[in-house]
């Protein structure tokens, strides 16, 4: 019989900060059991040497996943068999699946209908491909030549293929979009300025902005990878079927028939709310409610309750039933990150609909959710209206026109997006900067206690100066381009990108490892470049890029080095193959724009677009760019918009008050509040459906709050597995339907309209 008793908690392991600790006092209580530690069967093996750690939490003897610890001593396995990584096979088939990511995403650019490839669809693919190469091709021992055995057994014919081939291929497959960035910029030239990018200039712009990131990562990995609490849970559904794929697979065998039988499910069912039934799409009883309401009350209701259609309404207790918004990644989010969203999305509602119905910015004027520009009488504003042909904004022009306008919706969410950059810096260096002292120290003598790092040790490091050279070619080619190219980016503002990305990169790596998810960064380089290079679009779109290239390939790069390190994939490999991959992607999507814009420009620069082609993004970004491009303007103190810049100073203080808070108050030091997190979840979802977000808050809850600590036996063994077999078959069904029934291939194929597919909005708000 189990005994219970009171513990003290364990020391805690670097960056296990005071906002990680569970609620309800779980984190003090001890079932001790006579065998605690489950059996390898269940996928939970632990190392021998490693003890789990005095504050360890047990249900029925199943231990509950609250840390990074938890993980890598439960969730994880650190099991390495000493397969090979980089082989034929996994390059092959990486490149070929490169090809397809790479061309799908660009295609998708200029559709009416975006979509992305999930890790998840390509890991699956991979091991489809992978699995049918070892079982249809002949053993190299069936031939008795040398010379053929040696090319079979360099084509990796006939040979198991392991989970580090799987971990690379799909790698390889998944940052082929890594230097996506500069391709976009390409084709905004084309469209708009009228400027075809010389070969040269784009291979290396392409090069210097696909790759300048990757150093930072390198860099940082002490802080960012080694230790056992930079989980990045938002990945860990790819990890665990990485493992139950190919470790133990007859012991495994319940779980991988669970996961057939959840992705055969999961496609079945994705037909109904995708394409048959959108109403599953976004239930909501007040939007039934009102269907025979007047006309205005109808309005009102859809603007609080509705959020099927794009830029519909708040979408409050709108429920969605289709799995491809809500994903398994509110599955896998701890429940620290996760709370932090609740209390966001809560101050969402009261703010935005506060600054509407009180006319702030005069809203009303306005649509009530949109990304567009208007003019001060709600008309559409077209930005050519104030360009010269040379592409920079002509003063006379702006003066007739007069300044463009936003939503207070859009208002809103620059704002938070700013607090929750200022809040970013402050909470890292106020709660995590002993432990990232500490995380260094122990990177450098090789003693950082993970059992997955440890496992890595015997593999060679990649040396820093690989890192150091690949960011002086990056470095060298991107000054060549701002020096010989037509970029409108001058030299020193070329540096100042560099330099803004730099400094952001480490708080966002830092924030994404604890919690899933990071804060969105992009707003701060482009209102910098617009404060920097006023009157020019253009030079705001490649600072832009630069700078927050750096810090999304630097999260991107950790991430698969977190992958690569729960895998065992040698550091070498790693480095080398998403290299590879990032060249090789971003060639394939400047191939493709470059056909598409050249074949469609007409339609593209149409703001209708039709069926098969829309230049809607295209056309988005340049509009971002040349608002930025007038933030002297628009965000000054003079101007409409100052309170979107003070957004930084304000999120600053955010922690401060934080942090000042649990001094006043030592019991809020155990509440897992993060001001960053809260403040980007505040204006999260300003525009585009929001009928996810109540559906997304109820897995969470079922998942984290009640699963992970009632029923850990189901959870450790289930959750990550059957959140990642939803996401394959949801994806899967989705890539189907695009291109047979929603115009993808050149004609759409719309369901007939009834009650559970209406004209209007899904969810029968007007």
């Amino acid at each position: 019989m189990a005994e219970i008793s009171e513990s003290p908690a364990g020391e805690k392991g670097a960056f296990e900060a005071k906002d990680a600790q569970s609620v309800s006092g779980l984190t003090k209580r001890v079932v001790k059991v006579e065998s605690a530690s489950p059996s390898p069967s269940e996928g939970l093996e632990r190392s021998s040497s490693e003890q789990p750690s005095e504050d360890v939490v047990y249900v029925n003897g199943h231990p509950v996943i609250r840390n990074g610890d938890d993980v890598s001593n439960f969730l994880i396995s650190p099991r390495d068999d000493g397969d090979p990584s980089l082989t034929f096979r996994s390059i092959f088939l990486g490149s070929v699946f490169t090809a397809l990511s790479s061309v799908i995403t660009m295609l998708y650019i200029f559709k009416p209908f975006q979509i992305q490839v999930s890790a998840v669809f390509i890991q699956l693919l991979v091991f489809i491909f992978g699995e049918a190469w070892y079982l249809l091709t002949p053993s190299p021992d069936r031939f008795k030549w040398k010379w053929v055995k040696a090319i079979l057994r360099f084509l990796n014919f006939g040979q198991k293929f392991g989970i580090k081939e799987h971990v690379v291929a799909a790698l390889i497959a998944s940052s082929g979009n890594n230097g996506l960035s500069g391709v976009e910029i390409y084709a905004v030239e084309r469209l708009f300025y009228n400027k075809a990018v010389a070969a040269s200039t784009a291979v290396l712009a392409t090069f210097s902005i696909g790759l300048c990131g990757f150093v930072l990562a390198g860099i940082l990995r002490p802080l960012i990878v080694y230790p056992a609490e930079m989980v990045y849970w938002s990945t860990l559904p790819q990890v665990v079927l990485y493992q139950n794929l190919h470790f133990d697979t007859r012991q495994n065998r319940d779980r991988l028939i669970k996961f057939a039988w959840a992705v055969g499910i999961a496609a079945v069912w994705e037909f109904f709310p995708a394409y048959i039934m959108p109403w599953l799409g976004g239930i909501s009883l007040f939007c039934l409610a009102s269907m025979n309401a007047p006309s205005n009350t109808r309005t009102i209701m859809s603007k609080i309750f509705g959020g099927a259609s794009s830029n519909e309404g708040l979408g409050l207790l709108n429920f969605s039933l289709d799995w491809q918004y809500i994903q398994s990644v509110y599955l896998s989010l701890p429940f620290k990150q996760q709370v932090n969203t609740w209390i966001g999305y809560g101050i969402y509602y009261v703010a935005v609909l506060a600054l509407y119905f009180g006319n702030a910015f005069n809203a009303k004027n306005f649509p009530f959710m949109s990304s567009s520009l208007f003019q001060s009488n709600g008309t559409r504003f077209m930005t050519t209206s104030i360009m010269t042909p040379a592409g920079t904004i002509d003063n006379n022009k702006l003066a007739a026109t007069g300044l463009p306008h936003i939503t207070a919706a859009s208002v809103w969410g620059y704002f938070t997006q700013n607090l929750a950059i200022g809040g970013l810096i402050s909470h890292v260096l106020i709660f995590y900067r002993k432990d990232m002292i500490k995380a260094w120290k122990q990177a450098r003598t090789r003693t950082q206690p993970d059992i997955h790092y440890q496992g890595m040790l015997k593999y060679k490091e990649v040396p820093m100066w690989w890192y150091y050279a690949l960011f002086a070619l990056a470095f060298f080619a991107g000054l060549i381009v701002n020096i010989k190219g037509d970029t409108t980016l001058p030299v020193w503002g070329y540096i100042v990108a560099l330099l803004l990305g730099s400094f952001i990169a480490p708080f966002s790596c830092i924030l994404y490892g604890l919690y899933g998810s990071g804060i969105g960064t992009n707003q701060i380089s482009k209102m910098v470049a617009g404060a920097v290079h006023p009157g020019r679009p253009l030079a705001n779109l490649y600072f832009a890029s630069w700078s927050h290239q750096c810090i999304l390939l630097a999260v991107n790069l950790a991430n698969w080095l977190k992958i690569g390190q729960y895998t065992k994939v040698p550091h070498r490999v790693m480095f080398a193959t998403q290299v590879y991959a990032t060249l090789l992607g971003a060639g394939l999507n400047y191939a493709v724009m470059t056909t598409i814009v050249t074949n469609q420009r007409d339609i593209l620069l149409d703001p209708l677009g039709n069926s098969i082609w829309s230049g809607s993004f295209i056309q988005s970004l340049n509009a971002q760019a040349i608002t930025w491009a007038l933030a002297k303007d628009m965000y000054s103190r003079d101007g409409p918009y100052l309170i979107v810049p003070l957004g930084i100073v304000i999120g600053l203080l955010l922690p401060v008050m934080h942090w000042a808070a649990i001094k006043v108050f030592p019991r809020l030091e155990k509440w897992p509040l993060n001001t960053a997190l809260i403040a980007q979840y505040a204006g999260y979802v300003v525009f585009g459906t929001t009928s996810w977000i109540w559906s997304s808050i109820a897995v969470g809850v079922f998942s984290q709050f009640w699963l992970r600590r009632r029923v850990p036996r189901i959870y450790n063994k289930y959750n990550y597995l059957i959140g990642a077999a939803l996401d394959g078959g949801a994806q899967i069904v989705i890539f189907i339907l695009s291109f047979a029934v929603y115009g993808a291939s050149g004609t759409a194929h719309p369901f007939p309209t009834w009650w559970g597919n209406p004209d209007g909005n899904p969810d029968h708000c007007k």
